[in-house]
């Protein structure tokens, strides 16, 4: 009878752990989205063509990116981010950073299609589009120098000399950097920036407030499981 009894207890605890990493898994699933939706990001999709990291990671076909993600192509890619409003293409060989309502150029370049004013900026160099109708826009910074172009809608480019309107159609080139900025400590670090992959960041599931929210499912959960287990087992029967 012993041997029945231990035998019982441990199917209960089996099935306990069972329940338990289920309802985990369940609570994850449904922590995640809530905060993806609940949290004000500039969330977008980054669809991969080729070699992509983002934040270090390589990106084998799409993920997510919000605001201060960086994304990085090798010369034989390219990636797509697609936002409400914005389409975005980040060309081979380019590092930029994803800013929600902007992008940072730190080396290589970028096509934007975009309704919601979406800006570019390379260096000390800002470009962004005169209006909120539909603009298309290519900027490239390479070796210093930046090339902007208006596919579609006037542009506006403003750098230390102060901002000038780009007619659609019409190309220009700019420093990238104001020439108090054009010391050789700068050109350096400008290098080091382009020439490495990014480190790897951390994403949603490292928030303080997902952390926190799983935290505290997986306590409750817990204590219910073992408070399955705390029933005294019945003693032997002879």
């Amino acid at each position: 009878m012993r041997l029945t009894v231990n035998h019982s207890v441990s199917m209960e605890r089996g099935m306990g752990m069972s329940v338990f990493r289920s309802m985990v898994s369940c609570s994850l699933l449904l922590i995640v989205p809530s905060c993806m939706l609940a949290a004000d990001s500039g969330a977008a999709m980054l669809y991969a063509n080729g070699a992509t990291w983002l934040n270090g990671s390589h990106v084998p076909n799409s993920s997510a990116i919000f605001a201060g993600d960086l994304v990085q192509t090798r010369a034989d890619g390219a990636a797509n981010i697609h936002a409400p409003g914005s389409s975005i293409t980040v060309l081979g060989d380019s590092l930029v950073q994803f800013e929600g309502v902007s992008l940072k150029v730190e080396h290589g370049g970028v096509t934007v299609s975009t309704s919601k004013g979406v800006a570019t900026t390379a260096g000390d160099v800002r470009v962004a589009p005169a209006s909120n109708a539909w603009t298309e826009f290519n900027v490239t910074d390479v070796d210093g120098t930046v090339r902007i172009a208006a596919r579609k809608g006037d542009l506006t480019v403003t750098d230390d000399s102060g901002t000038v309107t780009l007619a659609q159609g019409q190309e220009t080139t700019r420093d990238e950097q104001s020439p108090d900025s054009k010391s050789p400590d700068n050109k350096k670090k400008k290098r080091r920036i382009a020439g490495a992959a990014p480190a790897a960041g951390g994403g949603l599931l490292n928030s303080p407030v997902a952390i926190g929210v799983g935290a505290g499912i997986v306590a409750g959960v817990t204590i219910w499981v073992l408070s399955r287990n705390d029933d005294p087992i019945s003693p032997n029967v002879p």
